[in-house]
């Protein structure tokens, strides 16, 4: 399969053709639980059983026709490159807070014996006290005793491609991290964008060195016209103001940038653990959520200024106005039932990732919500889900599209 250059996202629902993943590795096998807290997982994920899981994942996209490209493997191109490579090690070392002499020539020591991949996979799988024979100039914080076993911390979120940028129109929203320790997850997007050949010259809507956070789970491409962002947990208004700012003055056709200020909790952590579009008119989402729920619209005056307005219908209503719709259907998950909407929401059961208008990809433990698709002519590609669940995050958290079809 040829490769399409750039970034091409209209939709959260047209015909999938590229998407960027992340299979986990040793970066899950180092966390302990006296660290889980620090690394935002709740639980230890059994690696063997996530890496199966998640190649059944990447086998149903190729199925659906899909090129699934890797992270790692874009990096790994990039860092062929003796000079690249050691300028993203400093920025990767001195985002890890790793700044003293001593230290960073170790590390840089340790680094330069890696080939490209093992480079790339090491960086993220986090460096070990023991990886490094010797540091030598040691300041005092380097002397005193510490039970903490990393001097760079593992990346285990980073199976969650959907958080460090977001593709949008034919650009990208490079994202500020929420949490310090998710960071230098975005390093990589930089790499990626600032040099890779197949993402030359992509804009971009926001950059990891502004100061407000926001992350790609909080970001729906709904229609050419319309972009919808939540305000959550991890996501500020200040940032969701400038992306549309950005976005709305381009020569992008987007319009509208619909804002939904959902619960700042941890179980609904990004709007799309709460809501996502499964086919032109229909859509799935936490019933938890709807009675909170606040939407604004922001758009441009004529003296490219924003409006910014206060959405007085319900959710329904809003979106057949903006999408332009006849009629839109939610469909709830657990199927509306109180108790199993909440069970399957906590392992993302409305966390769906469209590969194609009304079909789209789920974890099998949330069967409740997966009927309650079907009974609305959903088409459910299911995969195991015992594993990677754990982290919080479902099939569209896994998932970056690079290219889709207009629908």
């Amino acid at each position: 399969m040829s490769f399409k250059p750039g970034i091409s996202v209209y939709s959260e629902i047209g015909k999938l053709k590229s998407v960027l993943l992340h299979r986990p590795g040793l970066e899950v096998e180092n966390m302990v639980p006296d660290y889980l807290t620090k690394l935002l997982f709740d639980e230890i994920v059994y690696l063997d059983q996530a890496q199966r899981e998640h190649e059944q994942f990447v086998q149903i996209l190729r199925k659906e026709g899909v090129e699934v490209v890797y992270m790692t493997d874009l990096m790994t191109d990039i860092l062929e490159d003796s000079h690249i490579r050691e300028e993203f090690l400093m920025e990767f070392m001195v985002e890890g807070k790793v700044v003293t002499d001593g230290l960073q020539e170790a590390i840089k020591e340790y680094f330069s014996s890696l080939m490209p991949r093992d480079f790339i996979n090491k960086c993220i799988a986090g460096t070990r006290h023991s990886d490094l024979k010797d540091v030598k100039h040691k300041t005092l914080g380097d002397m005193i005793k510490n039970a903490y076993p990393f001097y760079l911390d593992p990346i285990p979120n980073m199976y969650f491609q959907r958080d460090p940028f977001a593709s949008i129109g034919k650009g990208i929203s490079l994202n500020v991290m929420a949490n310090e320790t998710r960071n230098r997850e975005t390093i990589f997007a930089k790499y990626i964008f600032n040099y890779h050949p197949r993402f030359k010259e992509v804009p971009r809507w926001y950059n990891r060195d502004k100061t407000h956070p926001i992350e790609g789970g909080d970001i729906l491409v709904l229609s050419d016209k319309v972009v919808a962002i939540g305000v959550s947990a991890r996501t500020s208004t200040i940032a969701v103001e400038r992306v549309a700012q950005k976005l709305l003055e381009s020569e992008e056709p987007f319009n509208t940038v619909l804002v939904f200020d959902i619960p700042k909790k941890r179980a609904y952590m990004h709007l799309d653990t709460v809501f996502t579009m499964v086919d032109y008119d229909q859509f799935t989402i936490f019933p938890g959520i709807e009675a909170p729920l606040d939407v604004y619209s922001i758009s441009r005056e004529a003296n490219n200024r924003l409006a910014i307005k206060y959405e007085h219908s319900d959710l329904s209503e809003i979106l057949k106005k903006h999408l332009k719709l006849p009629a839109v259907n939610l469909i709830r998950c657990g199927d509306g039932d109180i108790i199993a909407a909440s069970r399957e929401q906590w392992s993302d059961g409305s966390n769906t990732l469209a590969v194609s208008p009304g079909k789209v990809v789920c974890y099998n433990r949330n069967h409740i919500t997966n009927d309650a698709l079907r009974k609305n002519n959903i088409e459910v590609l299911e995969f195991d889900s015992y594993e990677l669940s754990r982290g919080r995050g479902g099939p569209r958290c896994m998932s970056m599209p690079l290219y889709r079809d207009n629908p």
